[in-house]
Formats: C-alpha cells, structure tokens, sequence
C-alpha cells in the first residue's frame, strides 16, 4: 500500500501534466478499490454464488476491512496522507496556470486554450478527489484551519477560473467546512465572504456558479455544531501552524445571527435567506 501511495505521490510532484494525470487516475483506482468490494467468484457451473448481489458497499462497512483500516491509519500523519499531496498539487497547477500570464494580461479567460483546458480537467479532478478523502477520512479537514490550506480554495474562485472549477470548489469548501467552525474561522479571516459574494455579484458570473454560491451561503448560515464543545472558546483567528494531528480541539463556533451579521457586510437581503433556511430546512436542521 506505502509503494502505491508512493509513486502516486512522486507522480503529484511532477509540474509535467502527463505524470500528474497518471498520479491521479492511480489514485482514483486505489480509492475505488478501498470502497468496493471484490466482484463475486462465480461457481464453476457458472452460476454466480451470491445471486448477482450488488459488489458496492457501503463507507461504513469498511472498518472491518483490514486494507481500509490500514489506510485509514496511515491518513492520521502528514506522510501518507493523500489529502495534503493533492492540496500541494493545486498550489503547482494553480502555478502553472499564473505563470501563462503577466499581471496586466491575466483577465478573466473569453476562450480556454487547449493548455487551459487539460488545466482545468486535472484541477478538477483533484478537486473531487479532495472530496472523497474528506468524507472518507474527517480528519483530514484539520488540515483547512491553516491558512495556507484555506487560500488554495480561494484562489480557485478567481473570477478568470471555469465556471466547473468554481462550481467544484465551492462542494470541496462544503466538505472542508462541515463540522468544523475551526476551518470557517480561518475561511472567513481570509476574506472568504468577500471572495464568495464578489464572485456572486460579479455580472459575468455564469447562473450555475451563482447557484451554487447560493447553495454554499445556505450551508455557511446553519447553526454550528463544535467539534469538542467541552473545550474553552478562543478568539475567531486564523490557528496558524497548527497540525491537524493534535488531540485537542477549539471551540470556536458561531450562531446564525453573528454569521447573518457579518454576510451582511457584503449582499443585502441575508434576513431572506435566513428566513428561507428556516422554512425549507434544506440540511435537515
């Protein structure tokens, strides 16, 4: 298991995007292998023994594999966590991608190049990947209380991005942020309102973006749940340096209306949304 992590990883660390396409699509392979079961044996008459039973199964049946709980293991320290080497991938793509232009060229793209598009199509993909591993692994979102985790994602809602890779962010946002107020103090210490409601305003913003943004402002405005409420609040600051290994946790949530408050500060009409949150209850609250 450390071989294959291995190689995927050094394949992450090229700037070819050949080898951080084969990196990925290992990746995406292992995962998948992680969360499947083996296919059936069929008998030697042909017939399938388990009656043509689904092979899938389900995320919370796997501790009791014996290769999920290793790799489950190995994703609680920095060297074989799959999560931090993807996030360090965007920060290489997302290079990449500024290195094609000068400050007084990068606008926003009218026509994607045929370089922004093989780009975008590896962004996109280590996005979703970025997904995964934060349901399968929740730890993992520790990792979004450092800054420099946090601003990967908001570079990735510049207003010159696809709208694919904005829309896909702003998911990956969703899974980094839930659960943990920790992550959406540093989101919001980094101007991340500011970033998202921009975004939002911004007449060229395609409608399935704003849709999502919409979406996003919905999941960012419910209650919060801290994850260990017996611990002592400290001030809403950015936790610089802090690893996402150590045991103890902060609390740090904030209620609706400190939140409504401060989204305030940048649309009108959050009174409306709130209302809205309450009535529909779209996360179950």
């Amino acid at each position: 298991m450390e071989q294959l992590l291995s190689t995927s990883f050094d394949l992450l660390s090229s700037y070819d995007t050949l080898h951080i396409r084969k990196g990925l699509r290992y990746l995406e392979g292992f995962l998948a292998k992680m969360c499947l079961q083996a296919p059936p044996v069929p008998a030697r008459n042909g017939a399938r023994r388990d009656g043509g039973l689904s092979t899938t199964a389900g995320v919370h049946t796997r501790p009791k594999d014996a290769a999920f709980r290793e790799f489950m293991r190995l994703q609680n320290g920095f060297e074989w966590n799959v999560t931090i080497r993807l996030i360090s991938c965007l920060e290489r793509l997302l290079g990449k991608e500024n290195s094609m232009c000068t400050p007084k060229t990068c606008i926003p793209k009218m026509k994607l190049t045929p370089t922004d598009n093989q780009n975008n199509v590896l962004i996109l993909s280590a996005l979703e990947l970025i997904q995964g591993m934060l349901l399968l692994h929740p730890s993992s979102r520790k990792l979004f209380a450092r800054e420099i985790h946090m601003n990967v994602m908001l570079d990735l809602l510049d207003a010159g991005n696809s709208s694919a890779v904005q829309s896909a962010t702003l998911l990956t946002l969703v899974c980094a942020l839930i659960d943990h107020p920790a992550n959406t103090r540093v989101f919001e210490a980094l101007d991340g309102l500011a970033t998202v409601t921009t975004l939002f305003k911004r007449r060229d913003t395609p409608r399935e973006v704003k849709l999502k943004i919409l979406e996003f402002l919905y999941f960012y405005l419910m209650p919060e749940t801290p994850t260990t409420s017996s611990t002592p609040a400290v001030p809403s600051t950015p936790l610089k340096g802090r690893s996402f290994l150590n045991k103890r946790e902060y609390r740090t949530d904030r209620s609706t209306e400190e939140k409504q408050r401060m989204l305030g500060e940048y649309i009108n009409n959050v009174e409306r949304l709130v209302a809205d949150l309450r009535e529909s209850q779209p996360f179950g609250m």
